[in-house]
């Protein structure tokens, strides 16, 4: 059976490899509309609006893979930086504190005329270092040859697997990989539990 991950991360793809699941990618259009302002409810509101956008127009028997992943802190949503002095600000909220990682996943097996849809979230818990003015400016200041800064397309500003993440996280409570975007493991046993893997 065909396995399509409606994302364009290339993040979530690696992951997916990681489990040994090729899949095709195949990201979703749909606009994004939520219900709720609670980051899991969010998550997982996504997740499902993505997966069943691609699920729709998936033709044969399928799993749709969709997610969606925000960083919160104190309740509050951070999207992605808007620019350098909105990434600085998040910096300086996130340093020396914790907040938290969601992912919501929801996934979509269909077999003939039957579909059978499972959506969950994870949350992880990150930790920062405290920072100095130096090291958010040097941060800031990181650019990959010939990209946008390594911050500007991160939720939160940025990325545990980056250098970032080397040097200020002082440590985690829940699945690494749910931080990058996808929490593996689940993911793995979900589909073990749908009967697409053995």
């Amino acid at each position: 059976m065909k396995v399509i991950l409606a994302s364009g991360s290339p993040r979530r793809r690696e992951l997916m490899e990681m489990l040994g699941i090729r899949c095709k990618v195949q990201a979703s259009g749909a606009e994004e509309v939520v219900t709720s302002a609670e980051p899991e409810k969010v998550v997982e509101e996504l997740s499902r609006l993505k997966c069943l956008d691609v699920a729709e127009i998936t033709e044969g028997d399928a799993v749709v893979i969709g997610a969606d992943t925000v960083v919160a802190f104190e309740g509050e949503i951070l999207g992605k930086p808007k620019g350098i002095e909105h990434a600085r600000s998040m910096m300086q909220q996130l340093q020396g504190r914790v907040h938290q990682v969601y992912t919501g996943v929801t996934i979509a097996v269909t077999e003939g005329d039957a579909k059978r849809v499972v959506s969950f979230c994870d949350r992880t818990d990150v930790e920062f270092y405290a920072m100095t003015e130096e090291e958010i400016n040097g941060y800031l200041a990181l650019e990959k040859e010939g990209e946008a800064p390594v911050w500007s397309d991160k939720a939160g500003g940025y990325g545990i697997q980056t250098v970032f993440g080397t040097k200020f996280v002082k440590g985690i409570q829940g699945d690494y990989y749910n931080v990058m975007g996808l929490p593996a493991s689940r993911v793995y046993h979900e589909l073990k539990n749908m009967g697409v893997l053995e």
